[in-house]
């Protein structure tokens, strides 16, 4: 199975992240933060990976320092279980509704670290999570996959809705992009050889 376990202490946070690529879509996840909890728990659901997350992390300041932390250890953790990247797909893409919210991801596991974020939400906290940290979490997960990531609302105005909607869209285009491709098993999906 392709899978990896990412552990990193700061001063700030204390993570332990488990990732399965080639799981069922189960999750335990128990971030300190419970709308990141709702988020991760449905994104593993959603690309049906099995994901173990734990953070203590310096909330009592606010959420930043976890939510940024743990879209790291989520980005190294898909890095180094997809390895040389042989026979995966490669590019995912979808839109998703998620009631009056529509959302459009698409994913190219190149190598090469970009986020293009075009999402409006109007609040600025669903619960007590800051809604601006989405894209904190986002930009560090491409930066430490080294993936090509862009995210854009194309309808919505519920926050919350627009919120789910981005990590449901994102995980189904990441379960596309890490699909192994049987006719392209045993080759890098690549003209350079490398990803």
């Amino acid at each position: 199975m392709r899978n990896a376990t990412i552990i990193r202490k700061t001063n700030e946070t204390d993570i332990t992240l488990s990732l399965a690529l080639d799981g069922s879509g189960n999750s335990a996840v128990d971030s300190g933060c419970g709308f990141l909890d709702h988020m991760l728990t449905l994104f593993a659901r959603h690309a049906r990976f099995d994901l173990i997350v734990n953070c203590k992390g310096d909330t009592q300041v606010d959420d930043h320092h976890t939510v940024e932390d743990i879209g790291i250890c989520l980005g190294q953790a898909f890095a180094e279980a997809l390895g040389d990247k042989k026979g995966i797909v490669r590019y995912g893409d979808t839109v998703l509704p998620m009631d009056e919210a529509l959302i459009l991801s698409a994913v190219d596991l190149s190598g090469r670290a970009y986020l293009g974020y075009a999402v409006d939400v109007p609040a600025a906290k669903v619960g007590t999570f800051d809604t601006e940290l989405a894209e904190e979490f986002w930009l560090a997960f491409t930066r430490a996959a080294a993936c090509t990531l862009h995210i854009r609302q194309l309808a919505g105005s519920n926050s919350h809705h627009i919120l789910e909607g981005s990590f449901k869209s994102v995980a189904r285009s990441l379960r596309a992009a890490v699909a192994i491709d049987p006719a392209f098993a045993d080759e890098i999906p690549s003209t350079k050889g490398v990803l």
